[in-house]
């Protein structure tokens, strides 16, 4: 494997649309970070801090391993969570809730009250709609099912802005922003500054280097995972005694010698 690609993305290649990248822009500008928050939430936003932890940690074994953004306003009442998300991992909604649920329990200290909780906003920039409806923004708020217009008021939203829909989208700089996402193309000042700095990150060969084994302990991990289902599948397979051992080794991609121990081990078992 060629040293400056991994994943099947050349490091010259990368763009503010790989998180990583997203990441290290973002996290070393909080002015930039500032500018975009304001840009996508529509306030202003008087100073942010950005959390000082690099989560990159090589540890895909644990969930505090993330690359995305946290910051916090200057009085300390809001937070914010933004990441960049190029892939529909079919779990987003599920990890803007998880996100919800860590911040709150991090912030909220042991003896403060409940209504001492921060006014959270989780922000995912994605590629594709992951919803499906053509918008180029969603947003989040808890409601009353029985009736819309109240709100349960606990001060936690979400946002999910799409750049593949971006040109239905009204506000003329959050449009820059998105569509640059799609298309690596700037179009006014801002989105301008953006693509100096990720031309500036790419010349980082300390970066470079921590991108490289970041997408390499991803491979690996990927390649267990399914290494891991095959093995199972494999099992399910020789429990079902339907197919040759050829058939299922062809069926799930292991080789006929890992069939034959599974199927000794099947047979070895207390349940057989």
């Amino acid at each position: 494997m060629d040293e400056t690609q991994c994943g099947g993305q050349r490091w010259e290649d990368l763009t503010i649309a790989n998180n990583f990248i997203f990441y290290k822009v973002m996290h070393n500008n909080p002015d930039v970070c500032k500018e975009l928050l304001e840009i996508l939430l529509e306030f202003p936003i008087e100073k942010i801090e950005m959390s000082q932890e690099e989560e990159i940690n090589i540890d895909f074994g644990s969930k505090g391993v993330r690359l995305d953004v946290f910051a916090k306003d200057a009085g300390g009442l809001k937070v914010y969570n933004i990441e960049m998300q190029a892939s529909d991992t079919k779990e987003l909604p599920e990890r803007a809730r998880y996100y919800q649920g860590v911040i709150d329990v991090d912030l909220l200290k042991s003896g403060q009250k409940y209504k001492d909780l921060k006014t959270s906003f989780i922000i995912f920039i994605c590629v594709e709609d992951i919803f499906e409806k053509g918008l180029p923004k969603y947003t989040f708020e808890n409601l009353c099912k029985e009736d819309t217009k109240i709100k349960l008021n606990d001060r936690a939203y979400k946002y999910f802005f799409i750049s593949k829909n971006c040109d239905r989208i009204l506000n003329k700089r959050q449009k820059a922003f998105l569509r640059m996402v799609t298309e690596n193309k700037a179009s006014d000042d801002f989105t301008s500054r953006i693509k100096s700095l990720v031309d500036d990150a790419k010349r980082n060969t300390q970066w470079r280097k921590q991108y490289m084994e970041w997408e390499r302990e991803k491979t690996y991990e990927r390649d267990a995972g399914r290494q891991e289902k095959a093995v199972e599948t494999a099992r399910n397979l020789l429990a079902m005694n339907v197919l040759t051992l050829e058939q299922i080794a062809q069926a799930v991609d292991l080789p006929l010698e890992q069939v034959l121990e599974l199927q000794k081990e099947l047979a070895a078992s207390p349940a057989n």
